[in-house]
C-alpha cells in the first residue's frame, strides 16, 4: 500500500510542537510495519538530500513555480521535500519577533497545491493530510484519492480571507465557514476519515467547549471522526540505554533513578532534602497550565516538594518562573528554552511530572514520564485521560494522579496527592511499575490507522 503523507512538521527535521513528534514516529512505524510512505514536507530550509530526484510540478500560475525534491537527509531520513514561493523562511510559522508571519495563509495554501499535483502525479492508494497545513490540498484534486485527515489541534484551522475562494477550483463550498475561507472545515467535510488523536478528544471536539466552532460540523460527519491515541518513540524514550542520562536503569533495577535525581539537583543547584522533585517540560502557555503553577511555587515553603522547569513560550509566564526559582533557588529551577538532553534527564530525575493542561488532544510528555516512572499529576482532559489512571479513584490501576478540572484548587490537590502517593513506598513503586511496563509504543496505533487505510481505498 502506498501512502502519502503530508505534514508541516516531521521531527528532527522540522520541529515546532507535538505535530513533528506525532508524524515522525507514526510513519516511522507504518514503514516498520510494510507501508510504502513518502512524506511531504515544505522545504523551509533548503535541506540538502542524498540521491535527490527532482520533479517540476504541474501548479496553477499563483502557486508556480513548485517542485519537489525526494532523497535522503543526513540523517538517513527518506523525504519529499516540496518548495513554492515563499514557502522558506527560518521558522515554518514565525518571525523573530514571535508573531505569526504575514502570509501564512499564501505559503501553505501554495503548499497544498503542490502536494495535490503531487498526489496526482504519484496517484497513492491513500492521502493522509495533517491539520490545516495541508487541508487545502482536496479544492485542487480533479480526480478524487481516498483521504484521511488528522486533527493534532482543532483550534488552529488556517482561517482567512473568503477572497481566497475564488483560487479554489473545487468544491468551493465545503471550504467557506461562517464567511471565511476554513481549510480544516473544507478537509473535515470532505476526507473519508477523520482522525483526532485520542478517543477522549475525539468526544470533546464534538461539544461547543472544544469544537472551536466546528463540533457542529464534526458531529454531522458521525463514524467518520474516529480517536486514536498517539504513541512515542519507545527506543529514544528508554531509560535503560538513555546516553543522556548520569545512570541508566529498568524496570528489574530502579537504582539508577535516584542517582539521576542526585545529578539533576546537582546540575540545577536545588538542594539535597527530603520529598519529591517535581518536574515540568512544556511549552510556556496557558493551555499547558503554566499560569496555574506558577502561583503554587509560593507554597513550597509548606510543601515538601522541589519543582523544575524546562520551557519557552509567553514571556510573561517565563518571567514569572525565573522570579520564583530567584526567590527560592533551593526549591525551584527555570530553564528557558527546549534542551532534548536536559528534557531526558528531567523525565529520569523527576519523581512527579506536572501537566495541568486546560485542553490537550494526545500530549506525549505524560507517557515519556510514565516510560521513566515519574509520576504523572495532570488535568482529566483529552488524551491525558486516555493514558493516565488516577490511583486514588482505581488504586489497582493507578498510574498518576488526575485533577477534575484546570483549577488552581483542583491542581494543589491533585499536586497534595501525587506527594502523598509518592511517600508510600509501595505505592509509588507500583504505580511507576505499572507506568512504565505500558505499551506506549507506536505500534497498535499504526496498526489501527493501516486499519483505516485499507477500509477507505477499497471502498
Amino acid at each position: 500500500m502506498k501512502v502519502l503523507f503530508a505534514t508541516a512538521e516531521l521531527s528532527p527535521l522540522v520541529r515546532v510542537g507535538g505535530l513533528a513528534a506525532a508524524a515522525a514516529g507514526l510513519v516511522d512505524e507504518l514503514r516498520r510495519l510494510d507501508i510504502d510512505v513518502e512524506i511531504a514536507l515544505p522545504d523551509y530550509f533548503g535541506l540538502s538530500l542524498v540521491d535527490e530526484e527532482v520533479v517540476d510540478l504541474d501548479v496553477v500560475a499563483w502557486a508556480a513555480p513548485a517542485r519537489a525534491r525526494r532523497g535522503r537527509t543526513a540523517d538517513g531520513i527518506d523525504v519529499t521535500l516540496i518548495d513554492v514561493p515563499g514557502i522558506g523562511r527560518s521558522h515554518p510559522y514565525l518571525q523573530p519577533d514571535g508573531q505569526g508571519w504575514n502570509d501564512n495563509d499564501d505559503r501553505f495554501f501554495r503548499f497544498s497545491v503542490a502536494v495535490a499535483a503531487l498526489a496526482q502525479l504519484r496517484r497513492p492508494d491513500v492521502l493522509h493530510l495533517n491539520d490545516w497545513h495541508t487541508a487545502s490540498t482536496l479544492a485542487h484534486l480533479a480526480t478524487p484519492i481516498p483521504t484521511m485527515l488528522t486533527i493534532h489541534t482543532l483550534g488552529y484551522q488556517g482561517r482567512a480571507n473568503a477572497g481566497w475562494l475564488r483560487a479554489l477550483p473545487h468544491h468551493r463550498d465545503a471550504f467557506e465557514q461562517f464567511g471565511d475561507v476554513n481549510p480544516l472545515a473544507g478537509a473535515i467535510r470532505l476526507a473519508d476519515v477523520v482522525v483526532a488523536v485520542s478517543p477522549t478528544y475525539a468526544r470533546e471536539i464534538l461539544t461547543p467547549e472544544g469544537g472551536f466552532g466546528l463540533d457542529g460540523l464534526l458531529s454531522d460527519r458521525g463514524r467518520a471522526l474516529v480517536g486514536i491515541r498517539n504513541g512515542i518513540d519507545t527506543e529514544a524514550w528508554d531509560p535503560s540505554t538513555d546516553v543522556h542520562l548520569t545512570a541508566r536503569y529498568g524496570l528489574a533495577d530502579m537504582v539508577g533513578k535516584h542517582d539521576d535525581k542526585v545529578a539533576l539537583r546537582e546540575e540545577l543547584g536545588l538542594a539535597d532534602q527530603p520529598g519529591p522533585l517535581a518536574v515540568v517540560v512544556t511549552r510556556l502557555t496557558d493551555q499547558k497550565g503554566v499560569d496555574l503553577i506558577v502561583p503554587l511555587l509560593g507554597l513550597l515553603d509548606r510543601m515538601p516538594c522541589q519543582v523544575a522547569v524546562l520551557g519557552d513560550g509567553d514571556a510573561h509566564l517565563a518571567a514569572a518562573l525565573a522570579e520564583a526559582a530567584a526567590a527560592r533557588p533551593d526549591r525551584v529551577a527555570f530553564v528557558r528554552g527546549y534542551d532534548e538532553a536536559l528534557a531526558h534527564r528531567l523525565f529520569a530525575g523527576g519523581d512527579l511530572f506536572l501537566m495541568p493542561s486546560r485542553f490537550e488532544p494526545c500530549g506525549l510528555a505524560q507517557m515519556q514520564a510514565m516510560r521513566y516512572g515519574t509520576l504523572p499529576v495532570v488535568t482529566d482532559v483529552g488524551g491525558l485521560h486516555d493514558t493516565v489512571v488516577d490511583v486514588d479513584a482505581d488504586p489497582a490501576r493507578g498510574t498518576g494522579i488526575t485533577a477534575a478540572r484546570a483549577t488552581g484548587i483542583d491542581l494543589l490537590d491533585a499536586w497534595h496527592r501525587a506527594v502523598r502517593a509518592h511517600g508510600n513506598r509501595a505505592r509509588r513503586d507500583a504505580m511507576r511499575r505499572r507506568g512504565m511496563a505500558a505499551d506506549w509504543s507506536w505500534r497498535e496505533p499504526a496498526l489501527a490507522h493501516i486499519e483505516h487505510y485499507r477500509r477507505i481505498a477499497t471502498h
